[in-house]
Order: structure tokens, then sequence, then C-alpha cells
């Protein structure tokens, strides 16, 4: 594994994520055509691991972005490869906010600053949503079932798709702690062996 280049891959995708952990998935799930640009840019994974990292990334503590480069770096380069990886995502938002927090105690009552403020919210919400449409591609779609030309039943994965949509009324409904859906998502992946 060339340390280098994972750290400069994951380096990219945290200088442009505005928004957080989950502003990053849309860099991971980018699709061009019918793929996605960072499996095929990087061929480091799959669209299923990708979506299988994303499910321990949102259940695991701290970040999903940090988590989700953890967890390649970890697949392909060990302890060394997760730490790298992890910095690599990290490290553009310490060099911004290191420079910015120096900047901004000058002009943090200027206009323009004020205004690129306004308009990096809309951009940091378009991203977790771009974020939330992938993550709702690779739950309900089986892509894998598409290429074999198997019937629609197989191609749209709907037994999760019922998960989905009980759950997000559960969450609704009673909200309650999210360890709990959690756990009822795990139960019901084990439960129909999903």
């Amino acid at each position: 594994m060339n340390f280098l280049l994972l750290y400069l891959e994951f380096f990219k995708i945290g200088l442009f994520a505005v928004g957080g952990g989950l502003a990053t998935l849309p860099f991971l799930f980018h699709l061009a055509g019918d793929r996605f640009t960072f499996i095929k840019h990087t061929g480091w994974l799959s669209s299923e691991q990708i979506g299988n990292f994303l499910a321990i990334a949102q259940c695991a503590p701290g970040a999903i972005g940090v988590n989700m480069a953890a967890q390649t770096g970890f697949l392909y380069g060990g302890t060394t490869g997760s730490i790298i990886a992890a910095l690599g995502l990290i490290s553009p938002a310490i060099i911004v906010i290191t420079a910015v927090s120096k900047v901004l105690q000058a002009i943090k009552t200027n206009k323009t600053v004020e205004l690129v403020f306004r308009g990096l919210r809309p951009a940091a919400a378009g991203l977790l949503c771009a974020a939330g449409w992938s993550a709702w591609k690779l739950t309900l779609y089986n892509s894998a079932a598409m290429a074999a030309g198997l019937a629609w039943h197989e191609i749209l994965r709907w037994r999760e798709g019922i998960i989905v949509i009980v759950l997000i009324f559960l969450v609704l409904k009673l909200k309650k702690h999210p360890v709990i859906y959690i756990a009822l998502g795990a139960a019901a992946g084990v439960l129909l062996k999903l």
C-alpha cells in the first residue's frame, strides 16, 4: 500500500468536505456514469464495502468521515494505514481552522465574511442531502443483482426498505436515544438474515 497516496486521497476528500463527517460521503459515493468515482479512481473499495463501512462508521463512536477513512486505511494498510487515512482526512480541517481562526479575529465584522458563511450553510446542507441519497441507494439497490439480470424484487432490497421506513417512523414518533434504533436495525438484520 502506498501510504502517501492513501494520505493524499483522503486529504482531497477532507479539503472539500464542508459540513462535517457526513459531508465526506458524497466524495466516496459520487457517481460518474454507473460507477462511484472514488472506487473507480482508487480501486480500493466496492460500493458494497462502502455501504458496510458506512453502517459501521455510524454505529462507532467518532466522526463518520474519520471512521470511514480509518476503516479503508486499515483494510489496506493495517493500523498504520488507518492512522494515515484518518490524518489525511482531518489535516485540511486543522490547517483551515488554524488559518481561519487567526484571520476571523481581524475580520469578524466584515460583511463579505458573513455572506460567505451564509453561502456555506446551503452547500453543507446539499452535501448532507447527497450523502443521505447515496446511503439510501446503497441500502435499497442491489447493483450486483441488476448486473446479473435478476428480477426487480431481487434488485430492490425491499426488506431493508421496510426497516428504513419503520425506523424513520419510530425515530420521529418515539424520539428515543439513537442507540436503540441502531440495536433495532441490527436485530432486524439478524432476524431477517440480511
